[in-house]
């Protein structure tokens, strides 16, 4: 065949092609091939002198590669075993294994080079086919290997104990680095750590051998048939180096001893390249178990900011080394390289990938694009980050395709530049190195805000800090240091002072490792800096030193400190303004967390996004495990809860949206808990009918009242809750442990509580309360509709039908709730006779007033928001009254369950003057706002006596007005 067109082509490279074209034709049949297999060996001739010689030197099996179609169809893990697993029938010795090995290698080598330089498979098929490739390799061998060993010295078995009968042993392969997330280059060598499950010894052998020894002398043998070089080269260059211990360590571990190992000296870039570790070779079920037992090395429950640390350090032993050996051209370690995308990508995983189970892959590019979810990353900078890494990663395999060497330095001659820019789909040397710069420019401005120490924002000078950190260390005199906290503007510098020296004194600190020492040395002179600036500094510093004590034996968390100086800012102004913000974080540290995100600390989601954001964390939890579920959604409240404050604190929302939010939180957290519930239910019972042959979907409702009902929920509001379910109850489940619908639906009834009210480690999600349900605590802790209709027909007191003023379907089944809400509309919109309603309402609100409301003497000085004369229940009872009066002739008094909205249908209807419902809906706010605040400054809901006095006796005048002149006479004269 004569030698193709070459025009395209730069001259030294058509040149080229034309002494590499005549060597082929020498051996192979070039003859054959048509237009675009012409074409795509050009391709290739240019991009790899490996794959040429290969097929000079084996025409067959360039013959054969086309012939089969091989050069053009994609490989799956399958394909690579069958073809191996055929060739290895044969092989009966350890020389013939290394043989096979090699020679199945360059066969497929040259098929996955043939097609990454001519793009019939993208970057992420050629990592994936090189993957699969070394996993055939290391499994196949492995296996025909401990077949041969155990002929030799025995099978090897665990040691029996009592229950535990011995069993047999393989070894573990963990492929780590790039073959363990499948993103093997082309001419990578492959880093292996071996293990095996258990001590013991090997059975009917020749000779006896402790499972240490079977299975060193195995790896031993493992690593020659795939490191050794022969006439026949190598498959793949082996590195054992990340072993417990590296190379002095011994080759083979039990897992027990991986486990002692990484718990007590494990480090923190073995933590860095366990990320990557998968199952290679050998027992693929005991190593998902090894897996399991290293987890929690690599992935912490915590927020994990010391991250940043060991991947800085990492990442400035790479830059001396790069800086000695002259490695600026190095597309993998140099500026912006491919191993700074993945530092980026694993300081997240690290940091995060233990709260947040997506983080927990392998492989980078399934890693970025959860980022913008996950940790807030413009999603601009993940396509960038994104679009280099695959750059990066093209060019370093058209690198080591030319000889399959293991190198990421650019060609410095013009020959090498060439051919390498046409493999790259460049015009020439300039433009390839115009993009390359372009992408690593991008990837060092993302590597710098991620990994680069944090600096202040305002950068001003640090002398302060070292001013604080000096007063820390130094052993002054008490009027010393009483300067330092006057000089620096704190309010009370003798209140500063004391906190500042109770913290230093405090066994916490005396105990301190030197490492958590410094990580409180990095982040106190800051600290002081940012206290000293807010008004009460003094009250503000004993509340943050309480967090601060707090996490001394976790000091992960003032890592995330030093790393986020807006967070600390953040905390220092949101603990000023709220004593209950900072006793919440010092409960809960890992809410820390939540200070990072500015955008989301103070702009809460909306419902739906409420609702969404819950379902998808939850996704990534296995639905049987019920412990983690319930820690996830504790976990959701408080850090939903903590947002919600924060806008609240800053005067971000309104008092109503505050309400809104935290009710919206409830009742998403109400429908999966009822989720939860029923599927744990009829899991184990089966699914109940609602008739005979009509199973239940789920015909059961969780009813809202009071707060919740009303859309009023404040922080730490318990949940006033009533269950109604629609079945018969003579019905049985039909699982195989079947129980009566009575029980099922008390026992569904009891799960959502336990759930709710159970104190984790995350805390109590809700305190419920039932006293609301028909009959009270003497009462079913589940009704029927019908049962509840007749209760509240028959039975139920005014004050019950007060409540169900504010009740309303949170959560379960559309259609019953539908029902539920007809029976309710039923119930306050019947005729009743005035005086005898305002009679009961009146004769209610003087109990709870009595027993609740401050004595005679207290309200001299002090004014209950809620409970004394004019406050909050005085406007409640008096919307609850005109719902149950008038809803008969005003049917929308009863569409709605809040006060404010209720009070606008009051005015609409005419049962309240405009001006009287104005006065009330601003009595009600101002007084719930005041609560709030009281709430957030961790105070009772009593007040000076002189607080919003002039709402107080505008809304006793509209009491009287409206409610209590329409009682008896009698009750008239008490209550004035």
């Amino acid at each position: 065949m004569a030698i193709p067109q070459t025009d395209a082509l730069p001259t030294a490279l058509q040149e080229f092609v034309h002494n590499r074209w005549q060597q082929l034709q020498e051996r192979c049949a070039l003859e054959e091939l048509d237009t675009a297999q012409t074409a795509d060996l050009v391709t290739v001739v240019v991009g790899s002198d490996y794959a040429v010689d290969q097929f000079t030197r084996q025409p067959a099996v360039f013959a054969e590669l086309l012939e089969s179609g091989d050069l053009y169809r994609s490989f799956q893990l399958a394909d690579y075993q069958q073809q191996l697993s055929a060739q290895l029938e044969t092989v009966e010795n350890e020389e013939q294994l290394q043989q096979v090995l090699r020679k199945f290698r360059q066969r497929q080598m040259v098929r996955i080079i043939w097609r990454d330089l001519t793009r019939a498979a993208d970057m992420r098929e050629t990592t994936g086919d090189l993957s699969d490739l070394a996993d055939t390799c290391i499994d196949l061998a492995l296996q025909w290997l401990h077949a041969e060993c155990c002929r030799r010295w025995g099978t090897p078995y665990s040691y029996a104990t009592e229950g535990h009968p011995a069993e047999p042993q393989q070894l573990i392969v963990l492929g780590m680095g790039k073959l363990g997330a499948h993103e093997l280059n082309l001419s990578s060598d492959i880093d292996l750590i071996f293990a095996y499950p258990e001590k013991g010894e090997t059975r009917d052998g020749r000779r006896c051998l402790a499972n240490q020894d079977f299975f060193s002398r195995l790896g031993q043998k493992l690593i020659q048939a795939l490191d050794n070089i022969t006439a026949d080269g190598f498959v793949f260059r082996t590195d054992m180096r990340l072993r417990p211990y590296g190379a002095s360590g011994p080759l083979v571990c039990s897992f027990m001893a991986m486990e002692e190992y990484y718990q007590d000296q494990g480090r923190d870039w073995e933590r860095y390249a366990m990320i990557k570790a998968r199952v290679v070779g050998g027992d693929k079920i005991k190593g998902a178990e090894l897996q399991d037992i290293l987890r929690p090395f690599v992935y912490r429950k915590y927020i994990d900011f010391s991250a940043f640390e060991s991947l800085r350090s990492m990442k400035e032993m790479i830059n001396r080394e790069v800086r000695r050996k002259g490695l600026s051209g190095n597309v993998k370690l140099g500026a912006g390289g491919i191993r700074e995308v993945e530092f980026i990508a694993q300081a997240f995983q690290l940091i995060r990938g233990g709260r947040d189970p997506r983080l927990q892959q392998r492989e980078l590019l399934n890693i970025l694009p959860l980022l913008p979810a996950s940790v807030g990353m413009p999603q601009p900078a993940v396509t960038e980050l994104t679009d280099a890494y695959t750059f990066l990663r093209n060019a370093e395999h058209c690198i080591q395709a030319v000889a399959d060497k293991q190198t990421q330095e650019l060609p410095q001659d013009d020959l090498g530049q060439q051919r390498l820019a046409w493999s790259m789909g460049c015009s020439g040397w300039d433009d390839f190195l115009q993009q390359l710069d372009q992408h690593r420019d991008r990837v060092t401005e993302h590597f710098g805000h991620v990994i680069t120490p944090a600096e202040d924002d305002d950068g001003e000078d640090h002398q302060q800090d070292k001013e604080w950190l000096l007063l820390w260390q130094a052993e002054d005199e008490e009027d010393g240091r009483l300067h330092v906290f006057a000089e620096h503007g704190f309010d009370e510098p003798e209140v500063a002072c004391k906190y500042f020296n109770d913290l230093k004194s405090s066994r916490g600190v005396q105990m301190m490792q030197a490492i958590a020492r410094d990580r409180l040395c990095a982040v106190l002179p800051r600290l002081m800096h940012d206290v000293a600036l807010v008004e009460n500094s003094a009250e503000t510093l004993g509340r943050v030193f309480q967090l601060i004590k707090a996490v001394l034996r976790r000091s992960a968390y003032l890592v995330l400190l030093a790393e986020n100086p807006g967070a600390l800012k953040q905390l220092v102004r949101l603990c000023s303004a709220s004593a209950w913000f900072a006793e919440t974080l010092t409960k809960q540290p890992v809410l820390l967390d939540e200070l990072i995100d500015q955008r989301a600390l103070y702009n809460p989601p909306t419902k739906d996004e409420l609702r969404a954001e819950l379902r998808q964390q939850l996704l990534r939890i296995p639905e049987e495990d019920t412990e983690q579920l319930m820690e996830a959604l504790r976990y959701f409240k408080s850090a939903h809860a903590l947002r919600v404050a924060a806008a609240d604190i800053t005067g971000a929302l309104p008092l109503m949206k505050v309400s809104d939010y935290l009710t919206w939180l409830a009742e998403a957290i109400l429908e999966v808990v009822l989720d939860m519930a029923w599927r744990l239910m009829t899991e184990k019972h089966g699914v109940p009918f609602k008739t005979a042959g009509v199973p239940c979907d789920p015909d059961f409702i969780v009813v809202g009242y009071g707060k919740m009902g009303g859309i009023e929920l404040s922080y730490g509001s318990d949940l006033d809750l009533v269950f109604v379910h629609d079945a018969e109850l003579n019905l049985f489940t039909p699982g195989d442990k079947s129980i009566a619908n009575s029980v099922f639906f008390t026992r569904l009834g009891q799960r959502i509580i336990h759930i709710l009210n159970t104190f984790t480690a995350g805390g109590q999600l809700y305190e419920v309360d039932m006293r609301l349900r028909p009959s009270g605590n003497s009462g079913l802790l589940v009704s029927s509709l019908r049962a509840f209709e007749e209760y509240q027909q028959k039975e139920a007191w005014t004050w019950e039908h007060q409540a169900l003023v504010r009740a309303r379907v949170i959560a379960g089944s559309e259609e019953l709730a539908k029902r539920f809400e007809a029976v309710r509309e039923q119930i306050i919109g019947k005729s009743r006779n005035a005086r005898e309603l305002a009679d009961e309402v009146v004769k209610m609100r003087e109990k709870m007033r009595t027993h609740l409301g401050s004595s005679e003497k207290e309200a001299e000085q002090a004014f209950n928001l809620k409970q004394d004369r004019g406050g909050i229940v005085d406007i409640e009872f008096l919307v609850q009254f005109s719902a149950l009066a008038y809803s008969e002739q005003h049917p929308n008094l009863m569409e709605f369950t809040d006060n404010i909205r209720i009070l606008d249908a009051m005015e609409v209807s005419g049962v309240i003057a405009p001006a009287e419902a104005e006065t009330l809906r601003e009595a009600y706010k101002a007084f719930r706002a005041l609560g709030h605040r009281q709430t957030l400054q961790d105070k009772s809901n009593t007040v000076s006596d002189h607080d919003l006095e002039d709402y107080r006796e505008a809304v006793t005048g509209l009491w009287q007005q409206q409610v209590l002149r329409q009682a008896s006479p009698d009750l008239l004269a008490d209550s004035q």
